[in-house]
């Protein structure tokens, strides 16, 4: 299937998707008699609200952009993040707008454009399907070198790839194979021969010219005979990991990992993001909550309300971190970390440790720019020192802004470490988050917190 195929199977996915969503409100309308969709009313603003936020979320995740769409359990659970993000969207339309919706309305229409998208992704399974035993859709290929990597490429397409079929494989050293995977049909030689014959169109060689030139006569030939050729490098001579390729023109650069925000559309989402959601917090939230807390503190406790601790920031940058002070005032506050049944916590900082609530002041560094409402946490200067020590990848995740909540933490790996295994647990979920980022994953981080914390979390003291 080539590229203006999959281009056209996705408008055909989005606008199928819209018209269903506007099916299910159109049909509401009729049957609830009392909703009025003439232009300019209010459920005529419910209407496009609905459609433009569902437009929104599948652009946040990405929904119809994705090369995966061909995996149907990856755009299922990609059309699952979607909606939820849009009835999140819908739902704070309709809190500001403050207008006088149908509870049954609203709720129904949720319930019928997710019917309506389960539909449509049933639909799309017999059509992926079909378009397996199609072999119109499916390209034959032949790969060149019986390699390691070869012998991954015919897994992948056995397994997963539904528009490549391994048809045959050629390498001079036949004698040498002891029970390929797929049949060994000949020498190098032959393998243009064979591909004008058996209607291949695609030639993968894991031979690197630089060691065989003779895989440049053989590519000028194929493509003599409108066949593809294709190299597929093995980068694993380098770095014994994944690696990703981007292009600055046309030169390749190979990273180690790869970085969603490195891309400045996605930093631009995700400051949006931290603005929007933490100017929510301070206005609804931290607005009547500080002045209560502030109080409390002052009754029970000597000392200033806010604690304020330099901590390593973006690429180490130091910064202020915020918190509600729940320690008792001493000279180990910027050294020592807090265990359990430490006697420096106060009465009232217990409480407010064990419900994260020291940690609201922090989504004033949020709005200023410190830090970000999802990302690794911030450690104080002196354990960065340490811990980099211990860890060599530790500095990594200072790629991006650290967060008031985050992917290890809500995984188990929060508070003190008291043994190195638990650095390299926090650390491999931090880089985790940093290589997987998205607005989805965001969101998902927060509900988690949201549910740790209503559950208790036996790590937080």
């Amino acid at each position: 299937m080539n590229k203006t195929s999959i281009y056209s199977y996705r408008t055909l996915l989005w606008l199928w998707d819209f018209l269903s969503l506007n099916f299910v409100l159109l049909l509401l309308s009729v049957i609830l008699k009392r909703v009025d969709v003439t232009e300019g009313s209010d459920y005529f603003l419910y209407f496009l609200a609905m459609n433009l936020c569902w437009l929104i979320s599948a652009l946040l995740t990405g929904l119809y952009s994705s090369n995966d769409w061909m995996d149907i359990g990856f755009f299922m659970k990609e059309t699952f993040r979607s909606f939820f993000l849009s009835i999140l969207l819908v739902l704070v339309f309709v809190v500001v707008a403050k207008m006088d919706y149908s509870r049954l309305f609203i709720f129904l229409s949720f319930l019928g454009f997710a019917f309506g998208l389960l539909i449509n992704r049933i639909i799309l399974y017999f059509v992926i399907e079909s378009l397996k035993k199609n072999d119109r859709y499916r390209s034959n290929a032949i790969i060149l070198g019986y390699n390691d990597i070869s012998k991954r490429l015919i897994e992948y397409s056995r397994n997963n790839n539904v528009l490549v079929n391994i048809v045959g494989c050629f390498d001079d050293h036949v004698q040498q194979i002891e029970k390929p995977s797929i049949r060994i049909n000949g020498p190098l030689k032959d393998s243009v021969a064979y591909a004008i014959e058996k209607d291949v169109t695609e030639i993968y060689s894991t031979i690197s010219p630089e060691s065989n030139p003779y895989i440049y006569e053989l590519a000028r030939t194929a493509e003599q005979y409108f066949i593809h050729f294709k190299f597929i490098p093995d980068y694993r001579i380098f770095v014994n990991r994944n690696i990703f390729v981007d292009f600055l023109a046309d030169i390749p650069v190979i990273s180690l990992r790869r970085e969603p925000l490195e891309n400045q559309g996605n930093k631009i989402k995700k400051r949006a993001f931290d603005l929007f959601f933490s100017s929510l917090v301070i206005l609804l939230l931290l607005s009547w909550l500080v002045p209560i807390i502030s109080l409390l503190i002052k009754l029970t406790s000597k000392g200033p309300i806010f604690f304020v601790q330099e901590r390593s920031g973006r690429n180490n940058e130091p910064f202020q971190c915020l918190k509600f002070r729940t320690l008792r005032v001493n000279d180990e506050a910027n050294s020592k970390q807090v265990t359990k049944d430490d006697d420096r916590i106060t009465p009232l900082g217990k409480f407010m440790r064990k419900t994260n609530i020291d940690e609201l002041p922090q989504f004033f560094n949020v709005f200023m720019g410190d830090m970000s409402v999802v990302g690794p946490r911030p450690h104080m200067l002196k354990h960065t020192t340490d811990f980099t020590n211990i860890y060599k990848q530790y500095m990594v995740r200072h790629f991006i802004k650290p967060g008031v909540t985050g992917w290890a933490q809500v995984n188990g790996f929060r508070g003190v470490i008291s043994e190195n295994k638990y650095l390299v647990k926090r650390i491999e979920h931090d880089i985790w988050y940093l290589e997987n980022w998205s607005i989805s994953l965001d969101m998902k981080i927060i509900f988690m917190t949201v549910y740790n914390t209503v559950k208790g979390d036996k790590n937080a003291f």
